[in-house]
């Protein structure tokens, strides 16, 4: 059953939900979950779309559901619900840069911007060989940007009762666990495809329906350690937080972009 808080801005109560599951749909057309594959005497690619701005269009899709949580604590007339949806509005943000930031190792490295292309620049070493510090990067601004554990501090329940989702109920208050849930195996798929290698793997090339195999047990993996991270760290506090992604994060990853820089002119490419 769904309960709408009678001093809640209906329209937009309704609407937040919605613009928070939609981008975690829209990140999954530009991911490449496998190669060239024949298909009924013919051969299919196994992706929507390859874009030459694949990695550009997955950071600014993904920066759109803020604005679904922000205003879903808008929305709610409540004063735990905006406080959680401030928080995480501030969160996004500051962890996004460094998000961006450990996009453009693999980048620079297989000088495309288009996830296939990255793909195919692995064939024969992961980039995560050559960007470790990018991918645990990578991956910690990606548990912060979906508000995993231990970066879930939108929804304390110690402090906020249940953050933005106080106040929400029944179908919408799935949607956005949907879209959480959703948001772990789309930044798990991005990992693969920009650090593990995407979908190659061992007899890749002469039989490319393992390359699908090979994509979703990466993609397992990931999922599952995401689930262990929640099940096993604490929360941090919430000043230290934002501290960790400003005074730590965000120089760790300018650094890495700078060393990757130097590493390609050193080596030449």
């Amino acid at each position: 059953e769904e309960f709408v808080p009678d001093k809640a801005d209906k329209f937009l109560f309704t609407l937040a939900p919605i613009l928070t599951v939609i981008p975690a749909f829209l990140i999954a057309a530009v991911i490449p979950w496998g190669g060239e594959v024949p298909f009924f005497g013919g051969t299919a690619h196994l992706y929507l779309a390859d874009i030459n701005v694949a990695t550009l269009y997955i950071v600014a899709v993904s920066s759109l559901a803020v604005y679904g949580i922000v205003l879903a604590g808008w929305a709610s007339n409540n004063k735990y619900s905006l406080l959680g949806g401030l928080r995480s509005a501030a969160q996004m943000v500051s962890y996004e840069l460094a998000l961006g930031l450990a996009l453009v190792g693999p980048i620079m490295l297989a000088g495309s911007m288009s996830m296939v292309k990255i793909v195919e620049a692995q064939k024969s070493v992961w980039y995560v060989v050559y960007q470790p510090l990018g991918f645990i990067i990578f991956l910690i601004a990606a548990f912060a940007e979906v508000n995993r554990s231990p970066f879930d501090l939108p929804e304390a329940e110690q402090e906020l009762t249940g953050g933005y989702h106080t106040e929400y109920s029944g179908m919408r208050f799935a949607l956005f666990f949907m879209a959480e849930y959703i948001k772990v195996v789309a930044i798990s798929a991005i990992a693969a495809a920009l650090f593990l290698g995407g979908y190659y793997g061992p007899g890749v090339e002469a039989h490319p329906w393992l390359g699908p195999v090979y994509m979703f047990l990466k993609i397992a993996a990931l999922v599952f350690f995401a689930i262990w991270t929640r099940a096993t760290l604490p929360r941090l506090r919430y000043d230290r937080l934002m501290a960790f992604g400003w005074k730590v994060l965000f120089p760790l990853a300018l650094l890495n972009v700078f060393l990757t820089a130097i590493g390609i002119v050193v080596l030449g490419g």
